[in-house]
């Protein structure tokens, strides 16, 4: 009885003690204190993002979460003309940074100077692009998804609503990622699949000619873009040319959520950047602190998800917030 009684009172210690942990961890998180005691090294992050694109909005809130917890110098940059992506990570490595994360979209621009950090014995993440290149360009892991098997899940996912005809909508020419996706939708659609390249930094000229394709080829039944952005754009073509298409997206954000609500967007594609941006810091910090990896030489993947009308509701508070 005397053990029962001790083993309570521990147990309610114990509790009422974790407890306090936790409050005091939330505490300084929202105070934008670092939980950990380690050295305030410095961390950058290099990507192919173009100006104004808020899917990489999302990855640094992720990023800049983590980097506070960790007690870590952030530092971002971005291109999306590869070469000077190329000099903006030797830019961090003439900083000599302690960490860095980069996309690969363009490896063969990437790989002399990836090889240039491994060289100077900085650890590097890949992100987002470039899982194939990303071990033999020396990287620690790669975090994002697999891009075939995203395409591969949107093919399927038209063959569900009984799509025939769809056309994909690549903005960024030269992105293996974004050829990666087309023919993963190409090798598991029943259907036909038609890629349209647009110049993604014009968003008028991306919405013309998504509308001049509809307009053309009226056997189109869904349209699919590659990033969230250029969602509302096709939604808007498809207005203007009268088209009965689908229109359904890669990447989740506070307008695609609320379009998927309204059933003006059949299906996202969701690869969870902020999980992107806030794991990269978060492993790097271990591999400073603690010499972990993970993924076992493989890439840890946070999606694909596939985002309907009826699970969109229960994310749209998070991507109101930056989050998701």
């Amino acid at each position: 009885m005397l053990a029962a009684v001790l083993g309570a009172s521990l147990a309610g210690c114990s509790s009422t003690g974790g407890k306090r942990a936790e409050d005091a961890r939330k505490a300084q998180a929202a105070a934008g204190k670092a939980a950990v005691n380690t050295p305030r090294w410095t961390f950058a992050m290099v990507t192919h993002s173009g100006d104004g694109d808020t899917f990489w909005d999302i990855v640094q809130n992720g990023a800049k979460q983590a980097a506070a917890k960790d007690n870590i110098n952030f530092l971002y940059s971005h291109s999306d003309e590869g070469q000077q992506q190329a000099q903006l990570v030797q830019a961090a490595i003439d900083k000599k940074v302690n960490g860095l994360i980069v996309t690969l979209a363009k490896p063969d621009a990437m790989k002399d100077v990836v090889a240039k950090a491994t060289r100077a014995g900085i650890p590097v993440i890949t992100v987002n692009s470039g899982s194939e290149q990303s071990k033999a360009y020396g990287a620690l892991t790669h975090i994002g998804q697999d891009e075939t098997v995203a395409g591969e899940a949107v093919g399927d996912e038209l063959d569900k609503r009984g799509r025939k005809k769809a056309l994909c909508v690549l903005h960024e020419q030269g992105n293996v990622g974004h050829e990666q996706r087309c023919a993963g939708v190409k090798k598991t659609f029943g259907g036909q699949l038609q890629n349209l390249y647009v110049d993604g930094t014009n968003m008028p000229d991306v919405q013309a000619s998504i509308e001049a394709k509809l307009q053309a080829d009226r056997s189109i039944d869904s349209v699919v873009t590659l990033g969230a952005p250029f969602a509302d754009a096709a939604v808007q073509a498809k207005k203007t040319a009268e088209s009965k298409a689908e229109v359904d997206t890669f990447d989740l954000n506070a307008k695609v959520a609320g379009a998927l609500k309204a059933g003006t967007l059949g299906f996202a594609v969701d690869q969870q950047p902020y999980l992107q941006g806030y794991q990269a810091i978060d492993l790097l910090w271990l591999y400073k602190y603690n010499a972990d990896v993970l993924g076992g030489g493989r890439p840890v993947l946070t999606g694909p998800q596939i985002i309907t009308e009826s699970s969109a509701a229960a994310l749209e508070a998070y991507t109101e917030r930056g989050t998701r």
